[in-house]
């Protein structure tokens, strides 16, 4: 078929389609493209089958309407004929055959005719065809969506066609020997391909219009005509006999008298999307050596995708069985005979041409590059679910190459990018929950540092009158004063309201991170000689790793006095302190571990909090832990804590971490 007159028989509503691929998966001829998540007809491939429209379960397939065609040939001048396929008997079950041909007539039809008249025709054709060419092996061409995939999948078959028109053509020519060339014809039946099959290059023109049984259904609602209301008739004339059963699988053979021998094989009857794509496929192979292929792309073309009926199959089949009991027990009076000798010798031959739609095959590195993306890097990840729409993971490989499928169509791939992506989110939101935690934290620090900073300010100064009048006083009481006692207690905490201050005015100060290359071991040994620890603490020091990193050393010595500090406060019967660091992917970590009382759990949450403290009145001001997350969070780092203080859970005591990047991060830069 040239490209002029192939038609979009099928057309998705992009609203509906809910990319289930269902269609992908019952299409024969692979003709639905997955482009940007939405399913697309292929014209170019579509064999007119329907199989897509009817498994749709969400109504995204519109088919081709002649509707408004048929109109504009009923308003015209020319008389315009109505051929009725003969499995309108499966559809209007609902009426009698003489109410159906009087509804169609009062839709404007000039006549109506039986199709199965021409079926008659065609069938006496074939058993000619086989008497003529006995050593010729031929594939019946009464079904066009049959045709139409010899043509462009099996283009080597196209000679095996058999050379003979349609039920539908064969009408058409026979009313117009009868009736002249100025009469319209417009087929009515349940096939979508026979839209397709009319404006095939060899018999285009034959055929005026084409109607599916659900269009005729449309064209009667719209008119509003009801079986009882119009006045019966019977089919114009040439009238049909066995060709009735052309919609029933095998019809063709009975109505033809070709007797399908199971003994000899000659003859095979195959139907349905599956099975003749099965039966095609060994014919091509000559595993299947037979004379006549009749093959039905539908179950019977009582089950074709113009059909409206809910009725099962064989029920279906019986409606068929009866119109065609009523056809052959007609009493026609020898018009029947009149009617054959009326057109005797006419043509009914026709010829097909090859239209190869074939995928082309990948190279096999191409192929490989395809699984890959697909995540099928060896044979075991082929898992060839279907799910897809195609049988095997190497068919939607081919798929791809061609551009008819996309990578997000395999399940099992796409199951595993949404895993990483839930993954992915997962490390995002603890990242944004740390995140968080930090700005809140970091909100109060400043909120307090404010608050520190004026209360340093406003305090210092009388603090130091009052230390210096008290030492002034000291010096001056001789030793057996009874105010010296009271004096040296008055030094005493002014000296402790001193310190205060000064941790207060260190944790409001905003000091800037002076990064220069230091030895973390350096680091570690100026800690440990400023801290004072009891004999009964051991303490071990470990390195690992790289021992250089670009950090402030003053201001991570003074994290590393708060945390020895602590953990030496955590130990008053003894134990063991390991300060270790470790120098790795790009990271410098110190890390404080002793074998203290632990950190409650109700504590944990509240340890970074400026003065929260557990230790007793007068042994701490709760600033030193606060200090240390603000300078370890100027350096980009973060600062980690693991604790146990349930002696029945194990071990009690605590690990402090802390993580600086091991060099100075740029403007810009996150730390490594």
């Amino acid at each position: 078929m040239s490209e002029q007159h192939k038609l979009s028989l099928v057309s998705t509503i992009r609203e509906r389609c809910r990319v289930c691929y269902t269609c992908v998966r019952e299409c024969p001829a692979k003709a639905i493209r997955i482009s940007s998540g939405q399913a697309e007809v292929i014209d170019a491939r579509c064999i007119g089958c329907g199989n897509c429209v009817r498994v749709c379960s969400q109504g995204a397939k519109r088919v081709l309407s002649s509707v408004a065609e048929v109109r504009g040939l009923l308003a015209g001048p020319e008389p315009v004929a109505a051929c009725l396929a003969p499995s309108f008997a499966a559809e209007f079950t609902e009426m009698t055959v003489e109410q159906m041909v009087g509804l169609v007539g009062a839709l404007g039809f000039a006549s109506v005719h039986e199709v199965a008249f021409g079926a008659d025709l065609v069938a006496a054709r074939y058993r000619e065809l086989l008497d003529e060419h006995p050593d010729r092996r031929y594939i019946a061409t009464t079904c066009p969506a049959i045709t139409s995939y010899v043509e462009r999948f099996h283009p080597d078959l196209v000679s095996h066609l058999a050379p003979v028109v349609s039920p539908m053509i064969a009408t058409a020519r026979a009313l117009r020997k009868l009736h002249g060339p100025e009469l319209r014809i417009v087929f009515i039946g349940p096939c979508l391909a026979k839209k397709e099959e009319a404006v095939a290059d060899q018999v285009v023109g034959e055929i005026d219009g084409v109607l599916t049984f659900a269009e005729l259904r449309e064209m009667m609602q719209e008119r509003g005509l009801a079986p009882t209301e119009v006045t019966a008739a019977d089919f114009d004339p040439p009238h049909a006999g066995a060709g009735t059963l052309f919609p029933l699988s095998r019809g063709m053979l009975v109505a033809a008298g070709i007797e399908d021998d199971l003994i000899s094989g000659q003859i095979v009857a195959a139907g349905g999307h599956g099975e003749f794509q099965d039966v095609i496929r060994e014919f091509d192979s000559a595993d299947l050596d037979v004379r006549l292929l009749e093959v039905l792309c539908c179950s019977g073309c009582v089950m074709g995708p113009g059909m409206t009926t809910d009725d099962p199959a064989w029920s279906r089949r019986q409606h068929i069985s009866h119109y065609a009991r009523r056809a052959l027990a007609r009493e026609d009076d020898g018009r029947r005979e009149a009617d054959l000798l009326a057109v005797a010798g006419l043509d009914l031959g026709r010829g097909f041409a090859a239209d190869d739609q074939r995928l082309k095959a990948p190279s096999p590195t191409e192929l490989e590059e395809i699984l890959n993306r697909m995540g099928k890097h060896c044979p075991q990840d082929e898992l060839n679910c279907g799910a897809c729409g195609y049988a095997t993971c190497r068919e939607h490989a081919l798929a791809i190459h061609e551009g008819l499928a996309e990578n997000e169509m395999c399940l099992p791939f796409t199951i595993d990018e949404l895993r990483r992506a839930v993954e992915e989110l997962a490390v995002s939101h603890a990242q944004l929950a740390s995140a968080q935690e930090a700005l809140v934290h970091s909100e109060k620090l400043a909120s307090m540092g404010q608050l520190a900073a004026g209360i340093a300010h406003e305090v210092n100064n009388p603090l130091g009158v009052v230390l210096m009048y008290s030492h002034l006083l000291l010096e001056e009481a001789t030793p057996d004063s009874p105010l010296r006692g009271e004096l040296a207690t008055i030094v005493e905490q002014t000296d402790r309201a001193k310190r205060i201050v000064a941790g207060l005015l260190n944790f409001a100060r905003q000091n800037k991170v002076v990064h220069t290359t230091v030895d973390v071991r350096e680091v570690v040994q100026r800690t440990l000689r400023s801290v004072a620890l009891p004999a009964s603490i051991t303490v071990t020091v470990e390195h690992e790793g790289a021992v250089a990193a670009e950090l402030d050393a003053e201001q991570i010595t003074q994290v590393l006095i708060n945390l020895v500090s602590n953990a030496g406060a955590a130990m008053p019967d003894g134990g063991r302190l390991l300060v270790r660091t470790e120098g790795t992917g790009g990271e410098a970590r110190f890390i404080v571990t002793d074998t203290g009382t632990g950190i409650l759990p109700e504590n944990r949450g509240r340890i970074f909090t400026p003065f929260f403290t557990t230790k007793k009145a007068g042994q701490g001001t709760g600033l030193g832990l606060a200090v240390s997350y603000g300078i370890v969070k100027m350096h980009r780092g973060d600062i980690r804590v693991h604790s146990n203080a349930d002696p029945d859970a194990g071990a009690t005591g605590t690990t402090f971490t802390v993580v600086l990047p091991a060099r100075r991060p740029v403007n810009g830069e996150k730390a490594s």
